[in-house]
């Protein structure tokens, strides 16, 4: 979405949240991509604050840095591919009537009054075309896409002070998605469930698009906070214990304790995950798959949260419904691969967002009709 330049330079993908930036860069090699550079920077805290970014300068010498301290083979193109907020956007599954790609846009336009909850004055409006599965449809269904235009010139404006030149600027869900769902195609419905440091993210994909998205607080960063405050001790001892036992081990003391500390927070996303569900199948259109099937089938959870230990097989049981940890690796690793990836995969989980912009930065240097280089 929101593309600057038509041609594709090699580019890499950035992602931005509100406590860590991370950079990916993949390379074509045998059979598939290969991860060529990756890091990850820590944001001090209050630099960005729910997806607004509040301190442009330290954001900006932050990112400075990133291309020359990655690990692997150090970045060179200023070409980038870097996320937008997932809590700052609104996304909408729209119908409108066959028309040309010209009218299409025009029509978008004039029908997101209809749709966007703010004054299309202040937001950046972006679209894209959902492609049926199954085609027979007598209308066009349009992913309408809008973010603030505040934000949107905000990081902008930090990534060309950075001496960074961006070739789009993308909404967290898609590149997720990108990554997770498996030639970015699925039959029924999926919900992804990420949970980040300060957030966890809803997206619904089905067929080849997206077609909800929501952020509530729940995050990985409460749970551990939950943990800090049942036993009276610091962020830090709480984080280690979070990691040692998770929801696995209750057979000893401690290992009881922290499950008990965890059933709070755990309880909330439960619930928010049931409340999200009920409300995008009681709202799912007509989504054109091979099957008319508009109830979740699985759940893939992603995001650092996701490696909770025992948090999948829980969720099965609260929820009754297939539950994996996602693989991020899913569209990027031939399946031949019989070689470690240079990021291990409980570390790859927190890279979901960033390969899923590499993904397309990669792709998009595939197709460029450019000269390479």
């Amino acid at each position: 979405m929101l593309e600057f330049l038509n041609i594709h330079p090699l580019a890499f993908g950035l992602d931005i949240s509100d406590l860590s930036v991370k950079v990916a860069q993949l390379k074509r090699g045998k059979g598939g991509f290969f991860l060529s550079s990756f890091g990850e920077f820590q944001i001090p805290v209050g630099v960005i604050e729910h997806g607004q970014i509040k301190k442009e300068k330290e954001l900006t010498e932050i990112l400075k840095g990133v291309r020359t301290q990655v690990q692997g083979e150090k970045i060179k193109t200023p070409y980038v591919i870097a996320s937008l907020p997932e809590e700052q956007a609104f996304l909408q599954i729209i119908q409108l009537p066959r028309m040309s790609k010209e009218d299409l846009e025009s029509a978008v336009r004039f029908e997101a009054e209809n749709y966007v909850p703010y004054s299309l004055d202040t937001m950046e409006i972006d679209f894209e075309q959902v492609v049926p599965v199954v085609d027979h449809l007598n209308h066009a269904d349009v992913l309408l896409a809008a973010l603030p235009k505040a934000t949107v010139s905000s990081y902008v404006a930090v990534l060309k002070e950075a001496d960074f030149i961006p070739l789009a600027l993308e909404i967290e869900s898609s590149a997720v998605t990108r990554a997770l769902i498996q030639q970015e195609t699925a039959p029924v419905p999926i919900l992804v469930v990420d949970l980040g440091a300060t957030r966890t993210s809803f997206i619904v994909f089905a067929g080849y698009s997206l077609r909800f998205t929501a952020s509530i607080a729940v995050s990985s960063s409460r749970f551990t906070q939950s943990i800090a405050e049942f036993l009276h001790i610091g962020f830090q001892e709480a984080e280690s214990l979070k990691i040692q036992y998770g929801l696995e081990d209750q057979t000893s003391a401690s290992g009881k304790k922290v499950f008990e500390a965890l059933v709070p927070p755990l309880t909330d996303l439960i619930e928010q995950i049931k409340k999200h569900i009920n409300y995008y199948e009681s709202h799912a259109g007509h989504e054109h798959l091979q099957r008319p099937i508009s109830t979740i089938q699985k759940i893939i959870l992603c995001g650092g949260g996701a490696n909770l230990k025992g948090i999948a097989q829980f969720l099965v049981g609260e929820l009754q419904k297939e539950v994996s940890i996602g693989n991020p690796w899913v569209n990027i690793l031939p399946t031949s691969l019989k070689e470690l990836p240079p990021l291990s995969f409980a570390e790859s989980l927190r890279y979901t967002t960033a390969f899923g912009l590499a993904l397309r930065a990669a792709q998009l240097y595939d197709q460029s009709p450019s000269p390479k280089g």
